[in-house]
């Protein structure tokens, strides 16, 4: 009886302390089997000590999908919209050689051939020449002791040898434009010229014409006459009883009332040519022309001239 008694009191002591054991130790014995699982599980990081959802990136801090490149066909090479080849595309409406090109016919070098132009550094200025007035002989005409140059239908006579230097234009100070040259306002010491019945204004050695907003410089009109001449302007020899006076490209002669325009003389020897010209290769010979003037170049005691080219068909 005795040891039935304590067998059976040493299971109602086992049954206690089960009984009194927690959930989280009974767990643990379960998972750890054991004593040894439970003190592991204890040492691990519980739940609330992991990162928590909040702490990962969200989805709105990723890239958008409108910063990722589309999959569609408004930005890509080779189709939608904006594509080379395109609207905005090298060969479509903003394309070099389209509506923006330089050759358009709005922005085009050619259809500006006379100068528009109200800024006064006129020096790369491009200046219409097509209103030059012709050569003309001396009342006292000697005839030419060397052979014209024959070229294209045409005989070129000059007194001097030929003898190329660049053309360099001239510059006769800020208030002198070329031909071409446009200006809003007139300086109050303009004076009204007028020959056949037209109107010039006359400035300093330049000759305006009137027009939409303001006032263009033309060649001097043949027969202007004005009472004085820019200080500056020079003395030219046309033969042996005449002189003219040269200034900016025009000569006068001394006249009754002042100093009329006259056509360049023949075999007339000039230093300087004005903004304008441009070298023309005839052949062998290289000329400066100025509006419809033909000047050749030559050497006079090594300073560097031009001569005023008798021009005449070739009979």
């Amino acid at each position: 009886m005795k040891l039935i008694n304590k067998t059976f009191l040493g299971a109602l002591a086992l049954a206690t302390t089960t009984l009194v054991l927690s959930p989280n130790e009974m767990n643990a014995q379960r998972r750890g089997g054991g004593g040894g699982g439970g003190s592991h599980m204890q040492s691990r990081p519980s739940q609330s000590s992991r990162p928590s959802q909040m702490s990962r990136p969200s989805q709105s801090s990723r890239p958008s999908q409108m910063s990722r490149p589309s999959k569609g066909n408004n930005n890509k090479i080779g189709n939608g919209n904006n594509k080379i080849g395109n609207n905005n595309s090298i060969g479509g409406n903003n394309k070099v050689g389209s509506n923006n090109r330089g050759n358009n016919s709005n922005n085009r070098g050619g259809n500006n051939n006379v100068n528009i132009n109200v800024d006064n550094s006129h020096h790369n200025t491009r200046i219409n020449n097509s209103h030059n007035t012709t050569v003309r002989r001396s009342n006292n005409y000697r005839p030419y002791t060397r052979p014209p140059y024959v070229y294209g239908g045409y005989r070129y006579n000059c007194y001097h040898p030929y003898y190329y230097h660049p053309y360099r234009p001239f510059y006769w100070g800020p208030v002198w434009h070329p031909w071409g040259f446009f200006i809003t306002t007139l300086a109050v010491t303009a004076i009204v010229v007028e020959v056949n019945s037209q109107h010039y204004h006359y400035d300093n050695g330049v000759y305006y014409t009137q027009g939409n907003g303001g006032y263009t410089v033309v060649a001097a009109p043949v027969g202007a006459t004005v009472t004085t001449l820019p200080s500056n302007a020079q003395t030219v020899v046309v033969n042996e009883t005449t002189n003219n006076y040269y200034y900016g490209g025009t000569y006068y002669e001394k006249s009754d009332k002042g100093y009329t325009v006259v056509p360049p003389t023949a075999g007339t020897i000039v230093e300087n040519l004005p903004e304008g010209g441009e070298e023309v290769k005839m052949g062998d010979i290289t000329y400066v022309k100025v509006g419809d003037t033909y000047y050749q170049p030559f050497q006079d005691n090594g300073k560097n001239k031009y001569e005023v080219v008798d021009v005449e068909a070739d009979k």
